[in-house]
């Protein structure tokens, strides 16, 4: 089975169990601490992938992580369960399909907005409301993004749609005509 598939099952099983406890939002402030944690730092990422390494010390470092006080008891008996099962290197996979589900469960559609330059809140209102009609969902997490590359316009990506209206694409598609030259005499 593949480690999206398992880690899909995994996130489900934690989510039915967040949901009937009531404890979702801390679990997945959890969840999104881990996610934070294997982005900044690349060496946690390998620790647990790294097979040389036992669950006991992998669990250790959990726990120095996530301490009682401030993570929730579900979150630290799931991290267990992992370990026990020494399925460590799914973990981060789990976080980020615990986040899909969380998002689909609450009807938050995560979009991503390029720009040459900062939007004003018009027009990030404006690209939510297109988000909105396009996913269908009720909340939009836009998460902009600038690329002076792009030279001007922006690309705005849902899901797996994309909507480029950049003025570097436009000037491809120009320049993909002219490479044609529809306009040469042939003979």
């Amino acid at each position: 089975m593949s480690n999206h598939r398992v880690a899909s099952r995994y996130a489900k099983s934690i989510m039915e169990l967040a949901l009937e406890k009531g404890q979702l939002e801390e679990v997945h402030a959890d969840f999104q601490k881990l996610t934070a944690m294997s982005k900044s730092n690349y060496d946690l990422v390998l620790l647990l992938k790294n097979p040389i390494v036992n669950s006991e010390k992998k669990l250790n470092v959990l726990k120095a992580l996530f301490p009682e006080k401030t993570s929730q008891k579900m979150t630290l008996t799931f991290f267990e369960i992992i370990s026990r099962k020494n399925r460590e290197e799914i973990l981060i996979d789990v976080a980020k399909e615990f986040e899909v589900q969380y998002n689909t469960y609450k009807s938050i559609q995560v979009a991503e907005l390029t720009t040459t330059t900062p939007i004003t809140a018009e027009q990030r209102a404006a690209f939510m409301d297109v988000v909105k009609q396009i996913s269908g969902m009720t909340d939009v997490q836009l998460v902009e993004k600038i690329n002076p590359a792009i030279i001007g316009g922006f690309v705005l990506k849902v899901n797996d749609r994309q909507l480029d209206d950049s003025l570097s694409s436009k000037l491809r598609t120009l320049k993909s005509q002219f490479i044609q030259n529809h306009y040469e005499k042939q003979f």
